[in-house]
């Protein structure tokens, strides 16, 4: 019999475990290890953080679903891994400590396998003073966030309606920040939501990003076919800001928030601040803050992890100048770079380099967006890895037969630009590969063929009918697995 944890219930560890549950249901044991008693549909979030959706419409319990496919979850929090076991043990095992209201504090040892580390990001808020939703700015990271937006969006349009103005100001809350794309929609939505209630004339809506040009959103930015012609997403960007009546900010990296103050510093090395009466800024990103010992409880951690927290895995990590990074040294199977039992999915692994150009102010201050690995490769990840131990424990061969590098992956995104039936739009957007190939796409980067961008209403179908698509998936209703990653 194997035992096969998984650490986290987001997009990535709950498509894992999902997979794993399906075909390793007999003789095996498949555990869950989440802090989380709910799944998040991430992508509508944004929904909720302008009042269309309720937080009940993106979450649902997690302990019915996994009763259901039969793993054994434990409502808890992950402290440290040991690899090798202990004298006690050959067996890996994973310290952790619960955070359920029946069993909060207990400590317990969980043995395994294989370990599939899906913890992904802490919402590092702390790494810019005054930043987050328990201090001066507002959150869609998690529903809870959303929700508090939505409250906050509420009073800005009261006092809008009192012939009052506001200035709204969104984007990336650190000069490394990721996630361009959720703010990104976010800022959209208000927009269309001031507008749908005739207030544009009482909004100052600014776009404020660590973006050295406009529609990088971490990727190095893009070349799309749009109408015949091959646009930049800067271009592309640019034109949906203008059309929304929002102003932007680039090449900034927030130092720190103050009520109704913005502090930030440009790539000029020029320190500037930017005020306003509603702003949601996407924190920093780091790993979960797992440790790791050995055998002899030496801490192993910077073996394990890089110094954000993100795990290690088959990528080639040697320094090099940015010009000389290519997309073959990205990772395909996530297998450690220690332990052949231990894989990192979504999120959690590290990255061997940015996209995007590295950038920084004479201050020494970098400011550039790190790389997105969030919504669809975060699930593809987590199913190939998943099918790679489905393979090594049927087989008794580590054999990774599944590969995904995201260099070689496509991904398609739906940038929510309104909601409504029949007025609302979305910016359908597709890569192909994520992570640009200057060596076999010289002219563009990626396949242009398969990059492409167009916006209007049928986009916002398109990503309505994902929402309750990919909640019936997560659910593991009838047949989910005939839905694609």
């Amino acid at each position: 019999m194997s035992k096969i944890v998984v650490l986290g219930a987001g997009i990535s560890g709950h498509t894992a475990v999902s997979y794993l549950s399906k075909a390793l249901k007999k003789n095996h044991e498949v555990i869950m290890i989440s802090p989380n008693s709910n799944f998040q549909w991430l992508p509508s979030n944004i929904w909720v953080g302008v009042g269309l959706m309720t937080p009940e419409q993106v979450k649902f319990a997690l302990s019915p679903v996994y009763k259901k496919l039969g793993v054994n979850y434990k409502q808890a929090m992950a402290v440290s891994i040991y690899p090798e076991g202990d004298d006690k043990s050959a067996k890996g095992f994973v310290k952790i400590k619960y955070v359920s209201e029946k069993e909060n504090g207990k400590e317990e040892i969980v043995d395994y396998d294989y370990l599939i580390n899906a913890t992904g990001p802490k919402l590092d808020f702390e790494a810019t003073e005054g930043l987050g939703p328990h201090k001066f700015t507002q959150s869609v990271c998690t529903y809870d966030h959303a929700a508090h937006a939505w409250d906050k969006f509420q009073e800005a349009l009261a006092k809008m309606e009192k012939g009052e103005r506001q200035t709204f100001v969104v984007g990336t809350g650190h000069a490394l920040a990721t996630c361009q794309g959720a703010a990104f929609e976010y800022i959209l939505n208000i927009a269309f939501e001031i507008k749908k209630r005739k207030l544009m004339h009482l909004a100052d809506l600014w776009w404020l990003s660590n973006e050295y040009e406009l529609g990088d959103f971490g990727m190095g930015g893009a070349y799309i076919k749009r109408n015949g012609y091959v646009t930049p997403t800067k271009i592309f960007t640019e034109s949906i800001l203008k059309e929304y009546g929002i102003r932007w900010i680039k090449r900034a990296g927030v130092q720190k928030v103050e009520e109704g103050k913005i502090h930030y510093e440009n790539l000029r090395g020029e320190y500037h601040t930017k005020q306003f009466d509603f702003a949601m800024l996407i924190p920093g990103f780091s790993g979960a803050g797992m440790k790791a010992y050995n055998k002899q409880n030496k801490d192993i951690t910077s073996e394990v992890f890089v110094a954000n927290g993100m795990m290690k895995v088959d990528a080639d990590y040697t320094p090099k100048p940015f010009e000389e990074w290519r997309a073959k040294d990205w990772p395909s199977t996530y297998q450690s770079v220690k332990y052949d039992n231990v894989y990192a999915a979504g999120i959690a692994f590290a990255p061997p380099h940015g996209m995007s150009k590295p950038m920084q102010s004479p201050n020494g201050t970098k400011i550039f967006p790190t790389p997105p690995r969030t919504g669809m490769p975060s699930g593809v990840i987590g199913k190939i890895v998943a099918q790679n131990i489905i393979h090594a424990v049927k087989t008794g061969k580590m054999i990774h037969k599944h590969k995904a590098s995201m260099a070689h992956m496509g991904a398609a995104c739906i940038v929510s630009a309104g909601y409504g039936l029949f007025k609302g739009q979305a910016a359908v957007m597709t890569v192909n590969p994520i992570v640009p190939d200057w060596e076999k796409y010289p002219k563009w980067g990626r396949n242009i063929k398969d990059t492409v961008g167009v916006v209007g209403t049928a986009g916002h179908w398109m990503k309505l009918f994902m929402h309750y698509m990919f909640l019936y998936k997560a659910k593991a209703k009838p047949f989910w697995w005939l839905i694609p990653e």
